[in-house]
């Protein structure tokens, strides 16, 4: 077909195929390596995680947590200006020590042998990372999956969570709000119902069905592109004034580590195991309240736009709300300066105005 309406459009599909056919996977393994890199088991499970310490003193941990179909390879490129801001132009009371974990299944965290590995028993488990590090206290990050992961993170252990930034806050409309929304609210909810019915099919595959999916990602490069490439497209900020979204490049690197790692099965497990657990409505969402200092940016090609007031009754400590005009589902990918800048201002309040509750 000539265009994506049923999918990622066939000259797409061949420009990923010719991009990863040239792909020099050793010299970015090289790179990758520069970059402290461990595993430790948790729960049962050895999880691969990212470990870059700043070298100011006083930086704050933070735990940064990616989803599908992206990878750690989200976060490459805010490591050092996060770690260290002084050698990017930053200050040095904005460090971070940054912690960026594999989720279950996916890189070279152990694909999980049993079921149950779902966001909360995730978070437990960054929980005890971070302990295992060192780290009593720490700001967590995340969107997509990650938000889901930082925001059980932060109702599981509110006294360790210093802050929360997240790009997806989890946070839906009552229907009482579908019946008088203000126009900004109706174009969220219309955005939000084509979404469900007509860009999530791969999630309601893998979410009941995701063995019958994995045999096909596992066995053909060409198929696990189509599948990681489509949404890749989807969910970013494609227009050229925005950057043009996540680059092609960029793509076959998270694509090659999926299909190096053989994790194209076990990334859509985590789906089966998410959607089993996660909050059927906005009611059970808001009875699940986080009390912790947080932060959201919100960012126009999101494919799950969020109100404000739908994000108050869940996050009772909202400091800050920035909605900005470029960018899409992966900052990090594609705007990793706005990313950083905005992490750098959600923890300002935390690390110097713990009471203001203004930006």
């Amino acid at each position: 077909m000539p265009d994506a309406a049923q999918g990622i459009e066939l000259d797409q599909l061949r420009m990923l195929l010719d991009t990863w056919r040239r792909h020099d996977w050793r010299a970015r393994e090289e790179q990758w390596n520069t970059i402290p890199h461990y595993r430790v088991r948790l729960d049962g499970l050895r999880i691969a995680f990212w470990h870059v310490r700043s070298p100011e003193p006083t930086a704050l941990p933070l735990l940064l947590t990616h989803g599908w179909p992206g990878s750690v390879l989200e976060f490459e490129n805010v490591l050092g200006p996060l770690s260290d801001p002084v050698a990017h132009g930053g200050s040095a009371s904005d460090a971070f020590h940054v912690v960026v974990p594999a989720l279950p299944g996916f890189g070279f965290s152990d694909r999980p042998r049993e079921r149950g590995w779902h966001p909360a028993r995730t978070a437990r488990a960054w929980a005890e990372l971070m302990t295992v590090l060192g780290y009593e206290r720490f700001g967590a990050h995340g969107g997509d999956w990650g938000a889901f992961v930082s925001t059980e993170l932060a109702r599981l252990v509110p006294e360790r969570v210093a802050g929360l930034h997240l790009t997806m806050p989890i946070a839906s409309p009552l229907p009482d709000d579908r019946i008088s929304p203000d126009p900004a609210e109706q174009r969220m909810l219309e955005r939000r119902d084509i979404h469900l019915a007509d860009g999530y099919g791969f999630g309601m595959i893998m979410g009941t069905r995701p063995q019958t999916l994995g045999y096909s990602l596992l066995d053909s490069p060409a198929g696990l592109a189509a599948w990681l490439g489509e949404k890749f497209a989807a969910y970013s900020d494609t227009r050229p004034e925005a950057g043009g979204g996540v680059s092609v490049s960029q793509q076959v690197d998270n694509i090659a580590l999926y299909w190096l790692t053989g994790t194209g099965a076990s990334s859509a497990r985590w789906y089966w195991e998410a959607m089993r657990w996660v909050p059927r409505s906005a009611e059970e969402e808001n009875a699940q309240p986080v009390t912790v200092p947080t932060a959201c940016s919100l960012f126009p090609a999101e494919p799950w736009p969020t109100a404000r007031r739908w994000a108050e009754r869940r996050y009772h400590d909202l400091r800050s709300w920035h909605e900005l005009d470029r960018g899409g589902h992966f900052p990090g990918l594609e705007q990793p300066d706005l990313l950083v800048s905005e992490i750098r201002a959600a923890f300002h309040h935390v690390r110097h105005h713990p009471g203001d509750l203004t930006r």
